[in-house]
């Protein structure tokens, strides 16, 4: 019986796999950091398995060490975001070729983060990244609310650092300040006023025309602080509405910077409304 025949063919069999430096020499931190299994508390990892992850501890350690990249619109940035993080969009036209600039310039690997755990950005611009054969790119998918909480101290909120815990608004007290369609509509009247805050590309038409209703940007402080003032000099409830309701949970944290307590968002946006009055 010939028992050389199968130790040639083991051989032969290894020599095929690759071996664990050249992956890291490949991928650097994204080919060490293996992508980690779907749970409850990261609903979207199974639908992106190939994205490679950092936990909150993995980013702590080795903050100093990695390019970190906020991936979300530049109102969402200015609000909250990690401190020293730069600003890519990932919705941008851009962001490949911002990203492959920013991979030219450090040997750093680059982490990209959003609003967390059911948020898809971030796992979009790692893959976007990889596609386009930019190395070395990690996900950061807990988000900035659980890196806020986690290290206050490392968080800016409109601009100023450290931040305190207690200044965070809970998803409990953003859920207070919704109303659903119907209930935000009955609210319309004299003692209210009504702002539209979407941006000029989603704007078609006023929701409520003959009520008054204000239009601002989100980005125009000019427009928005005055509307502010009146609501609290002339205590009016001010009502506001976005596109789908998600924006509005960055502005909640204007509102309180300015002191204005009385006030709702529409549950689902312009969009909930046309859904629960014509769908």
């Amino acid at each position: 019986m010939n028992t050389l025949r199968p130790t040639l063919y083991l051989l032969a069999a290894l020599c095929l796999l690759p071996s664990a430096h050249a992956a890291t020499a490949t991928g650097g931190d994204a080919a060490a950091a293996k992508p980690k299994a779907a749970n409850d508390a990261f609903p979207l990892r199974a639908k992106y398995i190939d994205v490679a992850i950092f936990e909150t501890a993995d980013l702590a350690k080795r903050f100093g060490d990695v390019v970190i990249v906020d991936v979300r619109t530049k109102y969402e940035y200015d609000t909250l975001r990690i401190k020293d993080a730069a600003l890519i969009p990932v919705t941008d036209r851009t962001f490949v070729d911002q990203v492959r600039k920013l991979r030219e310039s450090t040997p750093k690997p680059i982490v990209f983060y959003c609003n967390g755990k059911t948020c898809a950005k971030s796992y979009d611009a790692v893959l976007y990244a990889m596609n386009a054969r930019i190395p070395n790119v990690l996900c950061y998918d807990a988000g900035i609310d659980d890196w806020a909480r986690a290290h206050p101290g490392r968080t800016e909120l409109l601009g100023k650092s450290p931040i305190k815990i207690e200044d965070l608004i809970t998803h409990d007290k953003f859920k207070g300040h919704l109303l659903d369609p119907k209930a935000f509509e009955a609210r319309i009247g004299a003692a209210s006023i009504v702002l539209d805050v979407r941006d000029r590309a989603q704007r078609d038409s006023l929701l409520f025309p003959s009520r008054g209703e204000q239009r601002a940007s989100l980005e125009d402080k000019d427009k928005l602080d005055p509307i502010i003032e009146r609501a609290k000099k002339e205590k009016k409830t001010l009502l506001v509405y976005d596109q789908v309701g998600k924006q509005v949970q960055w502005f909640q944290y204007y509102l309180e910077s300015k002191g204005l307590k009385d006030y709702f968002f529409m549950k689902g946006g312009a969009q909930g409304y046309f859904d629960a009055t014509l769908g």
